[in-house]
């Protein structure tokens, strides 16, 4: 029998969170323009006139003129004709925003830009981590931080219970900017382009400026927003922003503009993200249903019945869906066909972990306070990691490895051939926060209030 809110009891949350319990019509809005977006940050004036200056001098000394501007009988007049004969002043300054040739040559900065690391929502880094990863650093909030990081452009972007989005930076965690969003935000945020999205728990959705953490647009929906969005390019025209709420709905929007490109209903909550793959938009819900609709319209184009809540979000790979529910069961579905692949049940203990899926192997933590490892063609149990504390933050491989948090207040990393463990760090309180992954780096929140950065230890 399909569930409905008449006929399913009610939901258990992620621990710490509370339905707000309010329904309002979506609505759209844009704040008014912000002097930090429009050079008011030390760019123009006379710091623009200093910076062109330290250019000039820089572009004398790579055409040799270093000794020459060094001697002491070279007169300040000496020094801007140089700069005239070499060709240097005349120039219009090269616009900052674009690469040098020095920067396109290196190599891509670290980037998990999204919730499980890519629009399919496998859960799978690139590069490897260290076996004892060292504690880097840590930023502390003003709330728990269920919420999980996305990293890009040099940042750290995550949510906090103190009701703010922050961005950090990704090199020693000093805080760039906050945005107060009024309630907590325990939604992983999502980086697409130089836009950071996320929901609240009062049912917000926020467009900010990924540089300067400004305002862009902003969309009220009837209930709270849990799980990360997603997004979809478009070719030639704005990407769009998919996510869901407890209002029952997914929303695709406008990335630009936060206007509604569709909206799906679905028969309960929302509680995880949609993953999206192959034209696919996939994902499970509180009326135990799979939905899978065309990306580019919002048209269902099959629903696969799981018999139970599902809480965690899809994972998404080779056509088939990865998912675990409130009644103990795991399950891999194919979505051409919407019929189940195979289960998987161990103990009575919903799985709310989301799980990471490689070629031959399937990740996913529980209630049950272990972590299982499963083959990936036919669901049988390869290695299972006991916890003291059941596992609601999703893991994440990278290489040989597989690192998650645990309620029993320890980050975790284990080999992923048999499970054994390499390291553990305890951080005294829950962590139900799902790591990000980038730059041989992991970076997870926890219940005490901190983000923690782990790596490898620079050489000195």
């Amino acid at each position: 029998m399909k569930a409905t809110p008449q006929n399913r009891p009610e939901p258990r949350p992620a621990a710490g969170r509370r339905d707000s319990g309010e329904h309002t019509r979506p609505r759209v809005s844009w704040p008014a323009p912000s002097p930090a977006r429009y050079g008011t940050n030390g760019t123009n004036g006379t710091n623009g006139f200093l910076q062109y200056i330290g250019r000039s001098w820089a572009q004398c000394a790579a055409f040799g003129g270093w000794s020459l501007l060094r001697s002491r009988t070279f007169s300040s007049v000496g020094a801007v004709l140089l700069s005239c004969l070499l060709g240097c002043s005349p120039e219009k300054p090269r616009d900052q925003t674009q690469p040098s040739p020095s920067q396109t040559a290196a190599s891509p900065p670290p980037s998990w830009p999204i919730f499980r690391g890519n629009p399919a929502l496998t859960g799978v880094a690139g590069g490897t981590l260290p076996p004892k990863p060292s504690l880097l650093w840590t930023f502390k909030t003003g709330g728990p931080v269920k919420s999980s990081a996305v990293i890009g452009d040099g940042k750290v972007f995550i949510g906090s219970d103190d009701g703010n989005m922050y961005a950090v930076n990704f090199s020693d965690g000093k805080q760039v900017w906050s945005f107060k969003a009024g309630s907590a935000v325990e939604a992983p945020p999502l980086l697409a382009g130089h836009s950071v999205f996320a929901g609240s728990v009062e049912g917000w959705f926020y467009a900010l400026d990924a540089g300067a953490g400004g305002l862009l647009w902003k969309v009220e929906t009837g209930d709270k927003i849990l799980a990360s969005a997603n997004v979809v390019s478009r070719p030639g025209g704005p990407a769009s922003i998919l996510f869901g709420s407890y209002d029952f709905k997914l929303r695709c929007l406008d990335a630009a503009k936060g206007t509604t490109n569709w909206l799906f209903e679905s028969g309960y909550y929302i509680n995880g993200a949609c993953a999206v793959a192959e034209g696919r938009a996939v994902f499970g819900g509180c009326d135990s249903m799979v939905h899978v609709l065309q990306v580019e319209d919002g048209k269902e184009t099959g629903q696969i019945e799981a018999g139970a809540y599902i809480g965690a979000s899809v994972a998404l790979a080779g056509g088939r869906a990865f998912f675990g529910d409130y009644d103990s069961q795991f399950h891999c579905v194919d979505l051409a066909r919407t019929n189940t692949v195979w289960n998987f049940h161990d103990q009575d203990a919903p799985f709310l972990s989301s799980a990471a899926v490689t070629d031959e192997r399937v990740v996913f933590g529980g209630d049950d306070k272990t972590l299982h490892c499963l083959n990936r063609a036919d669901g049988k149990s390869l290695w299972s990691f006991p916890t003291q504390g059941r596992i609601e933050s999703s893991p994440v491989i990278a290489g040989d490895k597989v690192v998650f948090g645990s309620d029993d207040g320890r980050v975790y990393l284990l080999s992923l051939q048999d499970g054994h463990q390499l390291w553990s760090f305890d951080t005294g309180q829950p962590v139900a926060s799902s790591p990000a992954v980038a730059g041989s780096r992991i970076v997870i929140g926890c219940d005490d209030g901190s983000v923690y950065c782990f790596g490898a230890t620079s050489a000195r």
